[in-house]
């Protein structure tokens, strides 16, 4: 098959798993006590840019998680302290930052440094203006949705698309007919 008619294959099947998967996410989601659902569209976009690599899903998940749990230590660190908020927001994060890239880089089997990075800082966005006591269940809310993103958005799109690809690319004569009425 010519490649730009398979180029146009990939284009309209990625478009196709972007407009069906994450909008029933962003409906789904509230009703399953996540009210972050837009950060699992966010986790998905690094797990695409990191190449759709299932065998690195699991630790992008567990550097998002570890992102979660340091943005809430975070805020625990500076409610705590009571200095001056800059001085402290400074110190918090030069010390959590460099921590987490010798722990991740120490253990990168395991743990994908950026997607901790990304994690922490999808926390702190969100957490961040809130005292601890107000926090509440939005450090599970948070993982959840990054779950989301790696497994449902960042997997099933790619699934999906992979899946309708083969299909096309089996019935020829329809791909011609669909590619000739675009």
């Amino acid at each position: 098959m010519e490649e730009k008619k398979l180029k146009r294959i990939n284009m309209l099947t990625l478009a196709f798993g972007i407009a069906l998967l994450p909008p029933i996410w962003a409906v789904l989601s509230p009703y399953m006590g996540v009210s972050v659902g837009a950060v699992a569209l966010i986790c998905a976009g690094l797990y695409v840019a990191n190449g759709n690599n299932r065998s690195n899903a699991p630790k992008i998940t567990i550097g998002f998680l570890l992102g979660d749990v340091w943005a809430f230590f975070a805020v625990w660190i500076m409610e705590t302290l009571q200095g001056n908020p800059n001085v402290e927001l400074y110190f918090t994060l030069f010390v959590l930052g460099g921590l987490a890239v010798l722990i991740g880089e120490t253990f990168s089997k395991i743990i994908f440094v950026p997607s901790w990075l990304c994690g922490w800082a999808i926390g702190l966005t969100i957490m961040g203006p809130m005292q601890v006591a107000e926090i509440g269940t939005l450090p599970i809310q948070i993982g959840a949705a990054m779950i989301a993103g790696v497994v449902y958005v960042g997997i099933g799109v790619d699934a999906l698309q992979k899946f309708l690809v083969r299909c096309l690319m089996k019935e020829e004569k329809p791909v011609k007919k669909l590619i000739k009425n675009i």
